[in-house]
């Protein structure tokens, strides 16, 4: 795990940090071809310079997000974006996580994608690349 992700974890809170820790360790098994940095002030894995999924502490919980998640067709990813094309589910334990669930989307995510790296060139437009 980058350490400033691993960073980022530690500076929850106990519960926060324990749900964190472990989206992390399932994405970076998942998704060991990708770049990891904090972005943003929180985790995302990237894609060829194409960010495809990370998390954030808010109020409702730690949101697991992934950027063109709408897409995925998953019933659980029930929190969409307004202007793009992401999709999100909160966590507020360990136990809501199902990790055969994750894994799914974190596939899903190799293959659908929109191209959100280029979207100020494009001037806001969302081109699909995968």
């Amino acid at each position: 795990m980058d350490l400033n992700v691993q960073a980022y974890n530690n500076n929850q809170l106990p519960t926060d940090s324990a749900i964190c820790d472990l989206l992390a360790n399932i994405i970076d098994a998942e998704l060991n071809d990708t770049e990891n940095k904090i972005w943003h002030a929180h985790p995302v894995w990237f894609l060829d310079g194409n960010p495809i999924v990370g998390y954030s502490k808010q109020k409702k919980g730690i949101r697991l997000m992934f950027w063109s998640g709408a897409d995925f067709e998953e019933e659980n990813l029930n929190v969409k974006g307004v202007k793009f094309k992401d999709a999100s589910i909160f966590y507020n334990e360990t136990s809501q996580i199902n990790t055969e669930e994750i894994k799914r989307w974190l596939e899903k995510s190799k293959t659908i994608q929109w191209d959100y790296k280029n979207i100020v060139k494009r001037k806001g437009k969302l081109e699909r690349i995968a």
